[in-house]
């Protein structure tokens, strides 16, 4: 090569292509036990949300316990309770302002179906305005199918493709 020849730049993702499907495998592992949830709890399924982090359920030990006030420290969002027209708007701007990876779980058969509420005011289920990852029936649900879904939805993140390097990396 002379000095007049330009050097053939790399492309600046080429320096990655060594990475295989293991790093998706490590990071989803990571984040299916790093889950920090935001509660909107609106009705009655509140007192069995509250008994799910007892002592005598612990969701801890799923890495699911720290609950956090505010969606912008939030990846998991529990739509506890009935949601009415009303709460819909506010409810959108929360799920808008949960940073990436979100998930959302229906708690409930009021979040998940509207409930046996049939009238104007309840919303037939969440999943009318925010997209949904897992539902918990029942009315309300038992502390265990809650663990149960927070089981489910951490096997949900572990599959998923965990994508850290971009284009513009």
């Amino acid at each position: 090569m002379s000095a007049t020849t330009p050097v053939p730049r790399q492309d600046k993702s080429a320096a990655f292509e060594y990475l295989t499907t293991r790093k998706d495998e490590f990071v989803g592992w990571a984040r299916k036990f790093s889950l920090f949830p935001y509660p909107f709890v609106t009705a009655c399924c509140a007192m069995e949300f509250m008994s799910v982090s007892s002592t005598l359920y612990d969701t801890d030990r799923f890495g699911a316990a720290l609950p956090r006030f505010t969606p912008r420290q939030s990846d998991l969002l529990m739509v506890v309770g009935t949601v009415s027209h009303k709460q819909a708007p506010i409810l959108r701007k929360v799920y808008e302002q949960m940073c990436e990876p979100k998930w959302v779980i229906a708690f409930g058969v009021c979040a998940t179906s509207g409930g046996f509420y049939q009238n104007y005011a309840a919303l037939p289920g969440i999943d009318k305005i925010i997209p949904v990852d897992l539902y918990i029936p029942g009315c309300p649900p038992r502390p265990e199918m809650v663990i149960d879904g927070i089981m489910k939805l951490q096997d949900k993140i572990a599959c998923e493709r965990h994508p850290i390097i971009n284009k513009d990396f």
